[in-house]
Order: C-alpha cells, then structure tokens, then sequence
C-alpha cells in the first residue's frame, strides 16, 4: 500500500494541492490563485481552462516539494467551489463560455420571475433550497439562452454541464460525473432520491441530455490519464463546505463546523433523513459513500464576518491589518453598548432579508475605535448564534459542542465570545485547511488508505477548546440589543431600488 495521499481544494479564488502520511500529517501543499472576471456589475466569472492548468500546476509543485511522484499517491480527492456553473462541448473539451461564478447575480431577474409563479420556496420541498441567484440552475438556463445553439447542443448531448468537480474529474479522467453533494447545490436533484428530477428539469428548462451522472462522493471514479498525477485513482468528490464538515471529524447527527472567513459556513451533520428547514436554512447533502445511505445536513450561510474585520481596515482605516483587530478589541473590556449589524447586501441565513442595510447602533459620544472593534467581531459571533438556533429549532437535536475553522478562528477573542453566546464548547484543530483535509479523507476512505471513520478520529488533533464562562443574565442583554439593532437594519431598501 502506497504511504501518502492528496487532496485538491479548488476554491473560489485559488486552487491549493496538499499531500499527507498515513498519520493525517502534511507533507507538502502548493497553491495558486486564478482571476476574477467581473466584466459587469454583479457578474462573476472564472475560464475553467485556466482553473484546470492551475490544478496541474499545484498537484506538481507539492510532489516536487515532497521529493515524491504520482506512483507514490494512492488516491487523490477534489474538494470545490460548490454552485460555480460550467458548460463544454462534449467534442472538443473546450468551455463554450467562463463558468458563472455562485457569487454571480445574473440571474436576479429569473429569480423573482420564478418565485412570482410559486413563492420563493416553491421547490424547497423537494430541493432544500429555496429559489436564489445561489444554485446552478439559473445559470444553466441562463447559459442555454444567451450562447448560440447552445440549447440545441445541449439535448442532444454535445454540450455538457457540470459545477467545478464534474469539470476537472472530465478532464482528469474522461467521466462526465458529480457527486451528490455538489448535485443538491444544483437545485436540479431531488434530495430524497440523490437523482435527478424530471419535474425540476422541466421547470428550469434544462435538458437531461447535458447533465453528469451522479456517483457517490466517497467512492473509486477512475485513473488520472494525464499530467502530474497520471495513474492515480481519483477516489472522491466533495463540495467545499461538506469537505470541512468531513475535515473536522463531523460524520455523526448533532455534530457541527463553523467555517469563519469573509463570511461564515456552518454545517450541522443531521444523519439519514433530510430536515426540510422552517427557520431559514438551506438543506444539503452532508456526504455519500459508495454502499451507504446518504448523509443529510443543514446549512447556514452568513454573508459578512471577515469582510467587516477587512472593511474597517479599508473603507474605515481603523487598523492596518486584520490581524490588529484582536489587540484592539481587548483595549476595552466591553462593547460600550455599540452594535454592527453588517447588512452590506443584504443579510443571508436566518433571515434572508435583500432589504436589510448595514448599521451601527448604540453610539454616543463615550465610543471609540476599540468599541468599534469590539462590536465587529461580536457582529460575528452574534450571526452564528442566530444560525445555530434556527438549526437547533429545525433539527430538534441538541449540538455537543462547534468545531471551528477558516481565519477569523485565530482570534481567540472572538472564539471566547461565540463560547459565551452559545454556551458550548468550541474546539479547534490543529490542521487549518480542513478542506483539503476532508477531501483526503473521502478519498482514503474509499481505496482503503484508512480504515474507517475510527481510525480518522484517532488522527484529528485539538489544538485548543474555549468554554463558555458567561452568566446567562449578560447573554441575554447582548442577545436582546443585537435583536434591536438588526430590527433596525431591515426594510432600508424599497422594492425596486
């Protein structure tokens, strides 16, 4: 059996390749950003030939820089950006446009178009999500429109699509497949069944003939033909925010991560039954490995956490860098009553509120720049509180604690705070790129380079836990002014505007 492992974590600006021993230990990683395309306000595009070089760059520099070549991986996993929607011709290989990026907002008019006909939530029931510029089912249709001939070419097969995975295992491989997890961010597969819907098909307009096979995230899917890796089996498929509930051990019902960077992810590991969410969450597929019933979760996606620590240092220049935040925020022993709201477009999960506008409440002439600080990284910690109660409200399960991971987990202010607001514990691992390392895992799972989930808990190690040390008579005065003060953010944008 082969010693070593690899894990490709293409992510919205860059693509990273890490390798790892038996013992879950980094050897080596190589990363490389590609570009933003934004040729118009609010349209966010990536050339997928570009992403597909940068993936063989990578894979490359990390096996020179572990002394290693493709004959030492016994597997490789990709791990992706989940909705970003690409179309290719079948004969050439080529992309018949950039991919439409899941921060593109194209669509907004198919949106409310859709959502006149049958309410925002309209295929929630059979999809988990409800209708948003998000998901890849308005990209798609909105590519087979406007490319010539491209729905044609669509139906009869010579125009395929598929989010990012699909489009790098097509080219590593040959196989035009997706997993089931990228597959429930489509809005195109049923959720119970992991199978395409022919209702859904039928009301996005999308023909079948261009979709991939939906195959199991953990499971064998072929050998890499070409490039740095060629010959080793391409073993699993994961979208990102499923590879980071996989990283940090998440595999059981009530068990839950918090990605915190520009903004925050946090799944809830929910076991085999999809919870169709009533208080604002988005339902997902957790993980699927070959043989096994799928693996359901909940999501909350939160748009604005880093990006307010990086709007103080930009727009405010209130700091430097982001990492003078922490030292800032400890110069005062509280946030002097002030409260951030950070609704730059909107606020996403629970609320999904487009109307909302970003706030500072609580004022007077007693605050400054530590307060101000104070109040934007508790702005965090007081979203994912509204996230974790609405997912206790719709899962019925009680969390045992949160693992965290992303950036902003380094401020220990902050995880000390988010401990206070939930009352759980919080544990950080102690390798940070649990994405990477949960594609990894999915792959080694399935070609037998680990046993078994036990022995991947034997691999993850703490690298620290913060206990929640608040009395509940503060919680709730913090917890009833920021209620205030995100009431004062909505209703801000009229209808139209």
């Amino acid at each position: 059996m082969k010693d070593f492992i690899g894990a490709l974590d293409q992510g919205t600006t860059s693509t990273r390749f890490i390798i790892l021993d038996r013992a879950g230990r980094q050897l080596a990683a190589a990363q490389k950003e590609h570009r933003q395309l934004c040729p118009r306000p609010g349209w966010v595009e990536h050339d997928p030939e570009e992403i597909f070089s940068n993936c063989q760059t990578v894979i490359a520099e990390a096996l020179a820089r572990a002394g290693l070549h493709s004959g030492d991986l016994a597997a490789i996993g990709i791990a992706n950006q989940r909705e970003t929607t690409v179309l290719w011709d079948r004969r050439t290989g080529r992309p018949l446009h950039n991919a439409l990026v899941w921060l593109d907002t194209r669509v907004d008019g198919l949106v409310r178009e859709m959502a006149r006909a049958g309410g925002a939530d309209r295929f929630r029931a059979a999809t988990g999500l409800p209708l948003a510029t998000y998901f890849s089912s308005l990209k798609l249709h909105w590519l087979l429109d406007h490319l010539p001939e491209a729905r044609a070419r669509a139906e009869n097969g010579d125009a395929l699509f598929g989010t990012i995975e699909s489009w790098l295992a097509w080219n590593l491989t040959g196989r035009h497949i997706t997993d089931a997890t990228n597959a429930s961010r489509t809005q195109l597969m049923n959720l119970a069944a992991c199978a395409w819907d022919a209702d859904l098909l039928a009301a996005f307009a999308v023909p079948r003939a261009c979709l991939p096979a939906i195959v199991p995230s953990s499971a064998l899917h072929g050998e890499i033909t070409s490039g740095p890796a060629r010959g080793v089996p391409l073993a699993a498929l994961v979208g990102d925010q499923q590879a980071a509930l996989a990283g940090q051990l998440c595999f059981r019902p009530g068990e839950a991560k918090n990605t915190y960077g520009t903004g925050s992810f946090l799944l809830l590991h929910t076991g085999s039954r999809p919870v169709i969410s009533r208080a604002g969450l988005l339902t997902t597929l957790a993980c699927r490995r070959e043989g096994e019933a799928p693996q359901y979760a909940l999501e909350g996606s939160i748009a604005v956490t880093g990006a307010l620590v990086q709007w103080l240092r930009d727009q405010l220049q209130l700091i430097s860098s982001a990492s003078e935040i922490e030292a800032l925020a400890r110069s005062v022993p509280d946030n002097g009553g002030v409260y951030i709201v950070p609704a730059f477009s909107g606020l996403f999960a629970p609320y999904w509120r487009p109307d909302a506008r970003g706030i500072i409440a609580g004022l007077t002439s007693f605050a400054r720049r530590g307060h101000l600080a104070r109040a934007a990284l508790e702005a965090t910690a007081f979203q994912v509180y509204d996230v974790v109660q609405a997912m206790r409200s719709d899962s019925g399960l009680e969390l045992a604690g949160l693992r965290v991971d992303g950036g902003m987990a380094a401020n220990e202010l902050l995880l000390q705070f988010q401990a206070d607001l939930l009352g759980l514990p919080l544990v950080r691992p102690r390798q940070a790129e649990t994405t990477a390392l949960g594609a990894a895992y999915a792959a080694g799972l399935a070609c037998g380079f680990w046993s078994g989930v036990e022995e991947l808990r034997g691999l993850g190690a703490e690298d620290r836990c913060w206990r929640p040390a608040m009395d509940a008579a503060q919680r709730q005065s913090l917890l009833r002014d920021w209620r205030r003060a995100v009431a004062r953010s909505l209703d801000w944008v009229e209808a139209g505007e």
